[in-house]
């Protein structure tokens, strides 16, 4: 049996799910996708996806593969090529999620091992009446007053390659050695807050990293925002770097905020180099590569991959 890989560029609102990864009894998006592919090939599917996202977290731009069979698509409506499984798709899942893209890839690309970078936003308000109702789902309502330049300060603070051990849930045997490439915010005017300066604002933060542990981003916005409050000094962000364990004075942000919204990878003549360097161990620091971005209980099975990832 020949088999070849598809990848597929995925979006979902993550609210009504219980996260990205298969869970007996739970709806999860990989197991609402899992299911509709199946009755589409008419086999069992397995995915497996470029980072594993929380219960109430969103992707604009989700990532995963598969391995199929090509006679699977040898039917009437996909006429054998992958691409046609976006219009498949469209009528069988729900409102919250979307196949945007299926293509064929080489057998080297991995949803997971071949990425280059993750690219998360989280969009919070400090509006004292919380989030304009149409972004209630994407919007964490942040009522405490904050100082932005502060936050910003301690958002840069946290930048290059550390050991992010206070942010992250502990998993076994998973590294939490990450490389913070982008931590920056911009702001926006609420437009229902034009007669109170300062006091309505919408705030973005664009996180990106080789990787992230499980509830990482959400960590660090608790964080910074904490700083931003005056609640934590600048110099308690730093020291956080410092630390080998989960932090128990790390607040987490809502889910509702965040979103996975890219994942980067490389050419295609370097997919199986890069999925190389992705396992090896990062020297002088210890612990497998940053690519288990966090995997837990009910992470999906890759072909060839090991766990099938990931994500905050």
């Amino acid at each position: 049996m020949s088999i070849r890989r598809i990848r597929l560029d995925v979006a979902y609102d993550g609210t009504d799910f219980s996260g990205w990864a298969r869970q007996p009894g739970l709806r999860t998006v990989c197991g609402v996708l899992e299911a509709e592919l199946a009755k589409i090939l008419r086999n069992p599917v397995v995915l497996t996806v470029a980072g594993r996202t929380d219960a109430g977290v969103h992707a604009r731009a989700q990532v995963c593969h598969l391995d199929v069979d090509p006679q699977w698509l040898d039917q009437r409506s996909l006429e054998g090529r992958p691409e046609a499984l976006v219009r498949r798709l469209a009528r069988l899942l729900p409102a919250d999620i979307a196949v945007m893209d299926a293509r064929w890839v080489p057998d080297a690309f991995d949803a997971r091992f071949s990425a280059l970078r993750r690219h998360y936003e989280y969009r919070l308000t400090t509006a004292p009446w919380g989030p304009e109702p149409t972004r209630a789902r994407d919007t964490a309502a942040w009522q405490r007053g904050a100082d932005l330049d502060a936050v910003r300060d301690a958002s840069e603070r946290l930048l290059g390659l550390h050991d992010f051990a206070a942010f992250c849930r502990r998993r076994e045997g998973a590294t939490t050695i990450r490389e913070l490439q982008r931590f920056d915010w911009r702001a926006e005017p609420d437009p229902r807050g034009e007669d109170a300066p300062g006091a309505a604002e919408v705030w973005t933060a664009s996180v990106s990293a080789d990787a992230f542990c499980w509830s990482m981003v959400r960590s660090l916005v608790g964080a910074v925002m904490a700083v931003g409050e005056g609640r934590r000094s600048p110099d308690w962000i730093s020291g956080l770097l410092t630390e080998t364990e989960r932090s128990s004075a790390v607040p987490v942000a809502p889910a509702c905020g965040l979103a996975l919204v890219g994942v980067d990878y490389p050419a295609d003549d370097d997919l199986a180099a890069r999925n190389l360097v992705t396992r090896e161990v990062r020297p002088g620091l210890g612990g497998a590569a940053g690519t288990d971005d966090g995997a837990g209980p009910g992470a999906a099975s890759g072909t060839g991959s090991g766990a099938g990832c990931c994500g905050d």
